[in-house]
């Protein structure tokens, strides 16, 4: 992924009232304005008079914060916390610009060598554990996994590598309506300017297209296989080994405004593939099975995911955070429920396995698919073995947030204090 959040309501970029319809575009790069905007037939074509745009829906309660206590955490201080401290003390270099932060970050700076025991200390003296809920108040939801992974391409195109990996393009506006509705903060419009009026922005099937590309000359690099293109979109981030053996890092850079919409479930509705095998895996070896429908597929999710070339000495992809993100340490979240960069308890089990995963995690990064109080994307790391976990990973599982002594969350159930469970 690395995971990231595009508002959803693309739809809202139009303009609203209506209008006489458009010329016919000029060239096959611009896409025909929505049918919404265009008056319907009449006998004397009349258009109504434009109306005030109405504000946007209240956003949906996606799950808020309680307070536990330390013994309801399951198997805490029992599996080595030495990993996660050392991914929270990463993300010091922005957390501590914060008030609530800078305090157990300084003391977290001061552990370097203690023992497991110190460590586990630490966490007790200086947070308080506080449980996720679900927007019904459920206190269990879905644990998926995601990687970095590998591709082989090249800087120019030729008759192997030809599936591009785009930088932004410099017709795409962001739009940020947080100063008028500030329930929308962290949300942002993407569209295009489209005659006198602001349209969605291009989707899969207008990006992708054999003739005539509407954003040749972004590349970044190409490869050799547009089903692991399309995984790099749902990752956000992974590596690309050219043919001199050298190796680039790309990372998320933005995102065309279009929301996404799962191929696997696409898959299963239309008989392709049985449900036990829509996994990464699964769903792979449908592509290659398949390439005469494989675009068709990948078109019917229009989400598009824009790249830039990031540093080669990062130890990892960036995440939400901006710090590199920690292999087994660390998770993407919903922002709305669950702060970033707090340490987050996690209680699930292995991919498809009864055995317990009760982890330390630390909430680095965010995802469009990552929605709910309870609900999280662990990190495997880099490479096959770390994509055969997260391909396969679909478990439930449970989360504490740990939140600075003190201080309260800004998704918390106020009426109540640390040390008492709500009901």
């Amino acid at each position: 992924m690395l995971h990231r959040i595009a508002f959803p309501i693309a739809a809202a970029l139009a303009v609203a009232g209506c209008a006489t319809p458009p010329p016919a575009p000029a060239s096959p790069s611009v896409a025909k304005a929505p049918e919404a905007l265009i008056c319907p037939p009449a006998e004397k074509p009349v258009c109504p008079a434009p109306t005030a745009t109405p504000p946007p829906p209240e956003p949906e309660l996606k799950g808020r914060l309680i307070v536990a206590r330390w013994s309801d955490i399951p198997d805490w201080g029992r599996e080595s916390v030495r990993d996660s401290l050392a991914a929270f003390s990463r993300g010091c270099a922005t957390l501590e610009k914060q008030d609530a932060w800078k305090g157990v970050c300084a003391g977290a700076a001061t552990l370097t060598g203690g023992s497991e025991r110190d460590i586990v200390s630490f966490f007790e003296l200086n947070f308080d554990p506080w449980q996720a809920l679900n927007g019904d108040d459920s206190n269990t939801g879905m644990v998926t996994g995601y990687y970095e992974p590998l591709l082989h391409g090249s800087r120019t195109r030729t008759a192997k590598y030809k599936y591009p990996l785009y930088s932004v393009p410099q017709d795409m506006l962001t739009i940020d309506l947080s100063s008028v509705y500030p329930e929308l903060k962290g949300r942002r419009l993407r569209g295009r300017i489209q005659g006198n009026k602001v349209v969605p922005y291009l989707e899969r099937g207008d990006i992708d297209r054999d003739t005539s590309p509407p954003l040749g000359g972004l590349e970044l690099a190409w490869v050799d296989d547009a089903i692991d293109v399309f995984f790099l979109h749902i990752q956000g981030s992974g590596q690309v080994e050219l043919e001199n053996g050298e190796r680039i890092r790309v990372g998320y850079a933005d995102q065309n405004g279009h929301p996404f919409k799962s191929l696997g479930r696409l898959l299963i509705q239309r008989g392709e593939l049985p449900a036990e095998r829509a996994s990464m895996q699964g769903i792979k070896d449908w592509a290659r099975r398949n390439p005469a429908k494989m675009q068709e597929y990948l078109n019917a999710n229009p989400s598009y995911v824009f790249f830039r070339e990031l540093p080669k000495d990062l130890s990892g992809p960036i995440g939400s955070l901006g710090v590199p993100l920690t292999p087994e340490r660390s998770i993407a979240v919903d922002t709305r429920v669950i702060p970033l960069g707090a340490p987050v308890f996690l209680a699930t089990t292995f991919p498809n396995s009864p055995q317990p995963l009760h982890r330390l995690m630390v909430a680095q990064d965010t995802g469009g698919a990552i929605n709910g109080g309870v609900r999280a994307d662990f990190y495997w790391g880099f490479g096959d073995a770390a994509g055969a976990q997260a391909g396969k990973m679909r478990q439930g599982g449970r989360m504490w947030v740990l939140y600075p002594k003190g201080a309260t969350p800004p998704t918390a159930n106020n009426n109540t204090t640390p040390g008492t469970r709500t009901p």
